[in-house]
């Protein structure tokens, strides 16, 4: 039990900029942490849904609205995904080699590049909320458990890049059973229940941007992940625009 609280906090407190009641650390529970990343998903789609409430009872600024919803995703986890898109989109765009595809990719410098997907990726999440009229809140809250639960497959089961942070954590056994369960129960039950797609588009456009970015880097990373977070859930409110 232990293991599992300190599992929690830890991906609290590196994916949340919601401060982090206990920051603790156990590399052991590494794996853990991972498992745990639906339920940080949890929390920000929940306050997701909670703002796209709040903002629907002032129809007459929609456009506001629909900034404050495109927006709000970054801001609760600090901009740590956008960070990982934003380098890898410089690194892939480049079309250079792949050894300085992987230097570019850890270049904390922001390069021409990222600031255009940016751009584009602020403009497409803005005009998907402006949109919809009315979101569905349950499935919005779901986007992000969808992601984060691709994201703890794909990083249990995917070879990392030797650079990564991720190149010493055991991978495989419970912690990816579990992340797959919990992957095929956010994609199934707002399609069943409510006829929605958009946690299921979210984890498809996840894999699919990761497949892109495995194959770009020649192994998997935290950036990676990231870039392909911001791609998921900006497929999850496509979808969820156009009614699904």
């Amino acid at each position: 039990m232990k293991t599992q609280i300190t599992a929690f906090f830890m991906a609290w407190g590196m994916f949340l900029s919601i401060p982090c009641p206990a920051k603790i650390w156990d590399e052991k529970a590494r794996p853990w942490q991972l498992v745990y990343l639906p339920l940080i998903g949890l929390l920000v789609g929940g306050i997701w849904a909670l703002a796209a409430y709040l903002t629907g009872l002032f129809g007459k600024l929609p456009a506001v609205c629909a900034a404050i919803l495109a927006a709000l995703p970054f801001l609760l986890t600090g901009f740590i995904h956008l960070d990982g898109f934003m380098d890898c989109c410089d690194a892939i765009l480049s079309r250079r080699d792949l050894a300085t595809r992987q230097k570019i990719l850890k270049d904390s410098h922001c390069g021409a590049f990222a600031v255009i997907c940016m751009v584009l990726l602020a403009m497409a999440q803005w005009s998907a909320f402006l949109s919809v009229e009315n979101v569905p809140l349950l499935p919005l809250a779901l986007v992000p458990v969808a992601s984060r639960a691709a994201a703890a497959v794909a990083v249990l089961t995917l070879r990392p890049m030797s650079t990564s942070q991720y190149s010493a954590m055991v991978r495989g056994g419970a912690p990816l059973y579990v992340a797959a369960a919990v992957l095929a129960a956010a994609c199934a039950l707002p399609a069943v229940l409510w006829g929605s797609f958009a946690p299921l588009a979210a984890a498809v456009g996840y894999g699919l941007a990761v497949w892109h970015g495995f194959r770009q880097f020649d192994g998997m990373s935290g950036d990676i992940s990231g870039f392909g977070l911001v791609v998921g859930e900006l497929c999850g409110a496509v979808v969820l625009a156009i009614g699904g």
